[in-house]
Protein backbone atom coordinates (compact mmCIF):
# COMPACT_ATOMS: atom_id res chain seq x y z
CA UNK A 1 0.00 0.00 0.00
CA UNK A 2 1.42 3.41 -1.12
CA UNK A 3 2.73 5.71 1.68
CA UNK A 4 -0.37 8.31 3.18
CA UNK A 5 -0.11 11.60 4.15
CA UNK A 6 0.37 12.84 7.83
CA UNK A 7 0.77 16.69 8.72
CA UNK A 8 2.27 18.09 12.05
CA UNK A 9 1.68 21.47 13.47
CA UNK A 10 4.39 21.69 16.15
CA UNK A 11 3.40 23.99 19.51
CA UNK A 12 5.94 26.82 18.57
CA UNK A 13 3.79 30.08 18.36
CA UNK A 14 3.42 33.64 17.77
CA UNK A 15 1.30 36.33 18.25
CA UNK A 16 0.23 36.26 14.35
CA UNK A 17 0.67 32.40 14.10
CA UNK A 18 -1.06 30.77 17.21
CA UNK A 19 -2.10 27.09 17.79
CA UNK A 20 -5.96 28.23 15.98
CA UNK A 21 -4.30 29.04 13.19
CA UNK A 22 -2.20 26.44 13.06
CA UNK A 23 -5.20 23.77 13.30
CA UNK A 24 -6.91 25.72 10.73
CA UNK A 25 -3.81 25.11 8.28
CA UNK A 26 -4.11 21.30 9.64
CA UNK A 27 -7.91 21.31 8.71
CA UNK A 28 -7.53 22.89 5.23
CA UNK A 29 -4.48 20.40 4.45
CA UNK A 30 -7.34 17.80 5.38
CA UNK A 31 -9.32 18.83 2.26
CA UNK A 32 -12.66 19.04 4.27
CA UNK A 33 -13.90 21.58 2.09
CA UNK A 34 -13.56 18.65 -1.42
CA UNK A 35 -15.51 15.95 0.88
CA UNK A 36 -18.03 18.27 2.69
CA UNK A 37 -21.20 19.56 1.09
CA UNK A 38 -23.41 22.22 2.32
CA UNK A 39 -26.11 20.50 5.01
CA UNK A 40 -24.17 17.86 6.03
CA UNK A 41 -24.69 16.24 9.44
CA UNK A 42 -21.18 16.08 10.57
CA UNK A 43 -20.37 14.41 13.81
CA UNK A 44 -17.26 15.87 15.56
CA UNK A 45 -16.25 12.41 17.67
CA UNK A 46 -13.87 13.11 21.05
CA UNK A 47 -14.13 12.00 24.60
CA UNK A 48 -15.09 14.27 27.10
CA UNK A 49 -13.05 12.98 30.14
CA UNK A 50 -14.26 11.28 33.04
CA UNK A 51 -15.04 12.76 35.68
CA UNK A 52 -11.50 13.58 37.93
CA UNK A 53 -9.81 13.49 34.69
CA UNK A 54 -8.30 16.88 32.86
CA UNK A 55 -5.99 15.25 30.57
CA UNK A 56 -9.26 15.31 27.76
CA UNK A 57 -8.95 17.08 24.57
CA UNK A 58 -9.65 21.21 25.49
CA UNK A 59 -12.72 22.42 24.81
CA UNK A 60 -11.58 25.72 22.87
CA UNK A 61 -9.54 23.37 20.48
CA UNK A 62 -12.40 21.65 19.43
CA UNK A 63 -13.93 25.16 18.37
CA UNK A 64 -12.02 25.80 15.11
CA UNK A 65 -13.61 22.07 13.87
CA UNK A 66 -16.69 23.49 14.34
CA UNK A 67 -16.10 27.09 12.67
CA UNK A 68 -14.26 25.54 10.00
CA UNK A 69 -17.35 23.08 9.03
CA UNK A 70 -20.17 26.11 9.47
CA UNK A 71 -17.51 27.99 7.39
CA UNK A 72 -18.43 25.12 4.97
CA UNK A 73 -22.38 25.30 5.36
CA UNK A 74 -22.28 21.76 7.03
CA UNK A 75 -24.02 21.30 10.12
CA UNK A 76 -22.05 19.86 12.86
CA UNK A 77 -22.78 18.42 16.27
CA UNK A 78 -20.22 17.16 19.42
CA UNK A 79 -20.21 13.69 20.25
CA UNK A 80 -19.61 10.60 22.61
CA UNK A 81 -20.71 7.13 23.06
CA UNK A 82 -21.58 5.75 26.78
CA UNK A 83 -19.46 3.77 29.09
CA UNK A 84 -19.55 -0.17 29.24
CA UNK A 85 -18.18 0.64 33.09
CA UNK A 86 -20.06 2.50 35.36
CA UNK A 87 -19.11 6.04 36.18
CA UNK A 88 -20.07 9.62 34.85
CA UNK A 89 -20.34 8.77 31.80
CA UNK A 90 -22.28 5.46 31.96
CA UNK A 91 -25.89 6.54 30.94
CA UNK A 92 -26.97 9.96 28.79
CA UNK A 93 -27.75 12.27 31.76
CA UNK A 94 -25.00 11.75 33.14
CA UNK A 95 -22.59 12.17 30.35
CA UNK A 96 -23.94 15.19 29.17
CA UNK A 97 -23.44 16.77 33.02
CA UNK A 98 -20.16 15.78 33.27
CA UNK A 99 -19.58 16.77 29.31
CA UNK A 100 -20.75 20.17 30.80
CA UNK A 101 -18.73 20.92 33.37
CA UNK A 102 -15.57 19.87 31.54
CA UNK A 103 -16.74 22.55 29.02
CA UNK A 104 -18.40 21.32 26.59
CA UNK A 105 -21.80 23.18 25.73
CA UNK A 106 -22.80 25.21 23.15
CA UNK A 107 -21.14 28.47 24.33
CA UNK A 108 -17.94 27.09 24.16
CA UNK A 109 -18.31 24.91 21.00
CA UNK A 110 -20.69 26.95 18.71
CA UNK A 111 -22.11 23.26 18.33
CA UNK A 112 -24.88 20.91 19.99
CA UNK A 113 -23.67 18.13 22.00
CA UNK A 114 -25.53 14.79 21.81
CA UNK A 115 -24.67 11.22 23.08
CA UNK A 116 -24.47 9.16 19.61
CA UNK A 117 -25.81 5.47 21.68
CA UNK A 118 -28.77 7.03 23.34
CA UNK A 119 -29.89 6.94 27.03
CA UNK A 120 -28.78 3.82 27.78
CA UNK A 121 -26.34 2.93 25.00
CA UNK A 122 -28.40 0.52 22.83
CA UNK A 123 -29.55 3.12 20.31
CA UNK A 124 -27.30 1.10 17.18
CA UNK A 125 -27.34 0.73 13.71
CA UNK A 126 -26.09 -3.42 12.52
CA UNK A 127 -23.55 -2.85 9.78
CA UNK A 128 -22.34 -5.40 8.14
CA UNK A 129 -18.92 -5.19 7.53
CA UNK A 130 -18.03 -9.77 7.14
CA UNK A 131 -14.05 -9.78 8.57
CA UNK A 132 -12.69 -12.55 10.67
CA UNK A 133 -14.12 -12.17 13.94
CA UNK A 134 -17.39 -10.26 13.19
CA UNK A 135 -19.88 -10.68 10.12
CA UNK A 136 -21.83 -7.17 11.93
CA UNK A 137 -21.00 -4.68 14.28
CA UNK A 138 -23.20 -2.30 16.29
CA UNK A 139 -22.18 1.06 15.84
CA UNK A 140 -23.57 4.14 17.60
CA UNK A 141 -26.92 5.33 15.86
CA UNK A 142 -26.21 8.57 15.49
CA UNK A 143 -22.91 8.35 14.61
CA UNK A 144 -23.75 6.19 11.71
CA UNK A 145 -26.42 8.17 10.83
CA UNK A 146 -23.99 11.42 10.45
CA UNK A 147 -22.92 12.31 6.74
CA UNK A 148 -19.57 12.88 7.66
CA UNK A 149 -17.38 12.33 10.57
CA UNK A 150 -14.16 14.54 12.38
CA UNK A 151 -12.52 12.50 15.34
CA UNK A 152 -10.55 14.33 17.45
CA UNK A 153 -8.22 12.28 19.83
CA UNK A 154 -6.41 12.95 22.64
CA UNK A 155 -3.23 10.47 21.93
CA UNK A 156 -2.30 8.57 25.49
CA UNK A 157 -1.31 5.13 26.54
CA UNK A 158 -3.72 2.42 27.13
CA UNK A 159 -3.64 -0.95 29.29
CA UNK A 160 -5.10 -2.90 26.53
CA UNK A 161 -3.92 -1.58 23.35
CA UNK A 162 -0.29 -0.03 24.51
CA UNK A 163 -1.44 3.48 23.36
CA UNK A 164 -4.70 4.90 22.11
CA UNK A 165 -5.89 7.47 19.10
CA UNK A 166 -7.99 7.99 16.25
CA UNK A 167 -8.45 4.06 15.83
CA UNK A 168 -9.91 3.32 19.20
CA UNK A 169 -11.55 6.55 19.05
CA UNK A 170 -13.06 4.86 16.14
CA UNK A 171 -13.04 1.41 17.43
CA UNK A 172 -14.08 1.31 21.00
CA UNK A 173 -15.70 5.21 20.72
CA UNK A 174 -18.56 4.67 18.18
CA UNK A 175 -19.58 1.46 19.48
CA UNK A 176 -22.87 1.01 21.36
CA UNK A 177 -22.58 -1.10 24.81
CA UNK A 178 -23.29 -4.19 23.37
CA UNK A 179 -20.85 -3.55 20.65
CA UNK A 180 -18.06 -2.68 23.64
CA UNK A 181 -18.79 -5.78 25.21
CA UNK A 182 -18.76 -8.15 21.90
CA UNK A 183 -14.96 -6.40 22.06
CA UNK A 184 -13.89 -7.35 25.16
CA UNK A 185 -15.63 -10.57 26.46
CA UNK A 186 -12.61 -12.91 25.71
CA UNK A 187 -10.59 -10.79 28.20
CA UNK A 188 -10.48 -11.84 32.08
CA UNK A 189 -7.50 -10.19 34.49
CA UNK A 190 -5.55 -12.03 37.44
CA UNK A 191 -5.55 -11.25 40.85
CA UNK A 192 -1.94 -11.28 42.46
CA UNK A 193 -3.15 -12.90 45.57
CA UNK A 194 0.48 -12.05 47.42
CA UNK A 195 0.02 -8.02 45.94
CA UNK A 196 -3.98 -7.79 47.04
CA UNK A 197 -5.08 -6.46 49.91
CA UNK A 198 -8.17 -6.97 50.03
CA UNK A 199 -9.32 -3.17 49.83
CA UNK A 200 -12.50 -3.80 47.59
CA UNK A 201 -11.93 -0.67 45.57
CA UNK A 202 -11.61 -2.99 42.13
CA UNK A 203 -15.42 -3.72 42.85
CA UNK A 204 -16.42 -0.09 42.61
CA UNK A 205 -15.24 0.01 39.23
CA UNK A 206 -16.34 -3.70 37.93
CA UNK A 207 -19.48 -3.28 35.42
CA UNK A 208 -20.47 -6.80 35.73
CA UNK A 209 -20.04 -7.47 39.41
CA UNK A 210 -17.57 -10.02 38.30
CA UNK A 211 -15.14 -9.19 41.44
CA UNK A 212 -15.81 -10.22 44.98
CA UNK A 213 -13.57 -10.34 47.89
CA UNK A 214 -13.62 -13.70 49.69
CA UNK A 215 -13.91 -13.72 52.89
CA UNK A 216 -11.18 -16.31 53.95
CA UNK A 217 -8.23 -15.04 52.47
CA UNK A 218 -9.08 -11.24 52.59
CA UNK A 219 -8.33 -10.77 48.75
CA UNK A 220 -10.26 -10.18 45.41
CA UNK A 221 -11.71 -12.86 43.27
CA UNK A 222 -12.47 -12.32 40.14
CA UNK A 223 -15.51 -14.64 38.33
CA UNK A 224 -13.95 -15.76 34.64
CA UNK A 225 -17.84 -16.43 33.17
CA UNK A 226 -18.77 -12.97 34.47
CA UNK A 227 -16.46 -10.90 33.70
CA UNK A 228 -16.90 -8.61 30.29
CA UNK A 229 -12.94 -8.00 30.56
CA UNK A 230 -13.19 -4.36 30.20
CA UNK A 231 -9.50 -4.08 32.08
CA UNK A 232 -10.50 -1.00 34.63
CA UNK A 233 -9.58 -3.59 37.36
CA UNK A 234 -6.08 -3.32 36.33
CA UNK A 235 -5.46 0.49 36.43
CA UNK A 236 -7.47 0.99 39.40
CA UNK A 237 -6.04 -1.29 41.50
CA UNK A 238 -3.44 1.08 44.00
CA UNK A 239 -1.46 -2.03 44.81
CA UNK A 240 -1.47 -3.17 41.24
CA UNK A 241 -2.63 -6.74 42.19
CA UNK A 242 -4.40 -7.01 38.74
CA UNK A 243 -2.84 -8.01 35.57
CA UNK A 244 -3.39 -9.22 32.17
CA UNK A 245 -3.61 -12.84 31.41
CA UNK A 246 -1.46 -12.89 28.89
CA UNK A 247 -2.92 -15.56 26.37
CA UNK A 248 -4.60 -14.77 22.63
CA UNK A 249 -7.03 -12.89 24.13
CA UNK A 250 -5.45 -9.29 23.66
CA UNK A 251 -4.27 -9.80 20.42
CA UNK A 252 -7.57 -10.88 19.66
CA UNK A 253 -9.25 -7.79 21.63
CA UNK A 254 -7.25 -4.95 19.20
CA UNK A 255 -8.38 -7.03 16.07
CA UNK A 256 -11.57 -6.71 17.43
CA UNK A 257 -11.77 -3.28 18.17
CA UNK A 258 -10.24 -2.69 14.11
CA UNK A 259 -13.09 -4.58 12.83
CA UNK A 260 -15.33 -1.79 14.76
CA UNK A 261 -13.32 0.67 13.49
CA UNK A 262 -13.87 -0.44 10.09
CA UNK A 263 -17.35 -0.31 10.46
CA UNK A 264 -17.45 2.89 11.94
CA UNK A 265 -16.11 4.19 8.38
CA UNK A 266 -19.03 2.30 6.63
CA UNK A 267 -20.66 4.56 3.85
CA UNK A 268 -18.99 7.42 4.39
CA UNK A 269 -15.04 6.56 4.68
CA UNK A 270 -13.77 9.06 1.89
CA UNK A 271 -15.96 11.93 4.26
CA UNK A 272 -13.76 10.58 7.76
CA UNK A 273 -11.02 13.21 8.87
CA UNK A 274 -8.92 12.57 11.82
CA UNK A 275 -6.76 14.40 14.38
CA UNK A 276 -4.74 13.29 17.40
CA UNK A 277 -3.97 16.05 19.70
CA UNK A 278 -0.20 14.48 21.29
CA UNK A 279 -0.57 16.65 24.46
CA UNK A 280 0.04 15.72 27.83
CA UNK A 281 0.13 12.48 26.99
CA UNK A 282 -0.77 10.49 29.96
CA UNK A 283 0.07 6.41 30.87
CA UNK A 284 -3.32 5.44 30.95
CA UNK A 285 -6.79 6.25 29.25
CA UNK A 286 -9.14 9.35 29.71
CA UNK A 287 -11.61 6.82 31.09
CA UNK A 288 -10.46 6.65 34.61
CA UNK A 289 -11.20 9.53 37.04
CA UNK A 290 -7.47 10.87 37.45
CA UNK A 291 -4.69 11.21 35.12
CA UNK A 292 -0.92 10.45 35.96
CA UNK A 293 1.65 13.01 34.55
CA UNK A 294 2.95 12.36 31.03
CA UNK A 295 5.11 10.13 29.82
CA UNK A 296 7.11 13.26 27.04
CA UNK A 297 6.58 16.61 26.78
CA UNK A 298 4.12 18.27 24.54
CA UNK A 299 4.27 17.33 20.99
CA UNK A 300 2.08 18.63 18.94
CA UNK A 301 -1.23 18.47 16.64
CA UNK A 302 -1.31 15.60 13.82
CA UNK A 303 -4.01 15.16 11.24
CA UNK A 304 -4.19 12.66 8.45
CA UNK A 305 -7.32 11.54 6.31
CA UNK A 306 -5.52 7.68 7.04
CA UNK A 307 -6.15 6.89 10.59
CA UNK A 308 -3.91 3.77 10.91
CA UNK A 309 -0.80 6.16 9.37
CA UNK A 310 -1.88 9.27 11.45
CA UNK A 311 -1.40 6.47 14.70
CA UNK A 312 1.27 5.28 13.47
CA UNK A 313 3.29 8.40 13.13
CA UNK A 314 2.03 9.56 16.55
CA UNK A 315 3.64 6.55 18.48
CA UNK A 316 6.87 7.12 16.17
CA UNK A 317 7.36 10.56 17.32
CA UNK A 318 6.45 9.21 21.05
CA UNK A 319 8.69 6.33 20.91
CA UNK A 320 11.56 8.80 19.97
CA UNK A 321 10.86 11.61 21.85
CA UNK A 322 12.52 11.45 25.65
CA UNK A 323 10.83 10.16 28.27
CA UNK A 324 9.69 12.43 31.22
CA UNK A 325 11.75 12.58 34.46
CA UNK A 326 9.30 11.52 37.32
CA UNK A 327 7.01 9.90 35.10
CA UNK A 328 6.04 6.30 35.30
CA UNK A 329 9.16 5.11 32.98
CA UNK A 330 11.09 5.36 35.91
CA UNK A 331 14.66 5.13 34.71
CA UNK A 332 13.70 3.96 30.76
CA UNK A 333 13.26 7.87 29.65
CA UNK A 334 16.04 7.40 26.20
CA UNK A 335 15.02 9.02 23.21
CA UNK A 336 14.00 5.53 20.98
CA UNK A 337 13.00 3.54 24.59
CA UNK A 338 9.33 2.30 23.56
CA UNK A 339 7.49 4.16 25.92
CA UNK A 340 4.17 1.57 25.80
CA UNK A 341 6.11 -1.41 26.32
CA UNK A 342 7.79 0.48 29.41
CA UNK A 343 4.46 0.81 31.07
CA UNK A 344 2.67 -2.18 29.16
CA UNK A 345 5.65 -4.70 29.05
CA UNK A 346 2.71 -7.54 28.11
CA UNK A 347 1.54 -5.27 25.06
CA UNK A 348 2.60 -5.52 21.19
CA UNK A 349 1.02 -2.16 20.25
CA UNK A 350 2.15 -3.04 16.99
CA UNK A 351 -0.13 -5.82 16.12
CA UNK A 352 -3.40 -3.51 16.22
CA UNK A 353 -1.90 -1.30 13.31
CA UNK A 354 -0.87 -4.70 11.19
CA UNK A 355 -4.29 -5.70 11.43
CA UNK A 356 -5.91 -2.32 10.61
CA UNK A 357 -3.58 -2.14 7.48
CA UNK A 358 -4.50 -5.87 6.50
CA UNK A 359 -8.56 -5.14 6.46
CA UNK A 360 -7.86 -2.05 4.60
CA UNK A 361 -8.55 0.88 7.37
CA UNK A 362 -4.99 2.58 6.03
CA UNK A 363 -1.28 2.27 5.46
CA UNK A 364 1.31 2.61 8.25
CA UNK A 365 3.46 3.55 5.85
CA UNK A 366 3.44 7.47 5.73
CA UNK A 367 5.22 10.70 4.59
CA UNK A 368 5.20 13.39 8.06
CA UNK A 369 4.54 17.43 6.61
CA UNK A 370 5.45 19.37 9.22
CA UNK A 371 2.71 22.74 8.51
Amino acid sequence: MMSSKVYMADLRTTHKNNLFAKLGRLLECLGLEERIESGYLTAIKLHFGEEGNVSFIRPVLVRPVVEMLRKLEARPFVTDTNTLYVGSRSDAVGHLETAIRHGFNFPVLGAPVLIADGLKGNSVRRVEIGLKHFKEVKIAAEIHNADALVVLSHFKGHELTGFGGALKNLGMGCAGREGKLAQHSNISPKVVRKRCVGCGHCLEWCPAGAIRIDRELGKAVIDNEQCVGCGECIVVCPQKAVNIRWNETVPVFQEKMMEYAYGACHGKRERCFFINFVLQVSPACDCYGHNDMPVVADIGILASRDPVALDQACADLVVAAPGMAGSVLGEQLAPGSDKFRTVYPEIEWRSQLAYAAKIGLGSRSYELERI
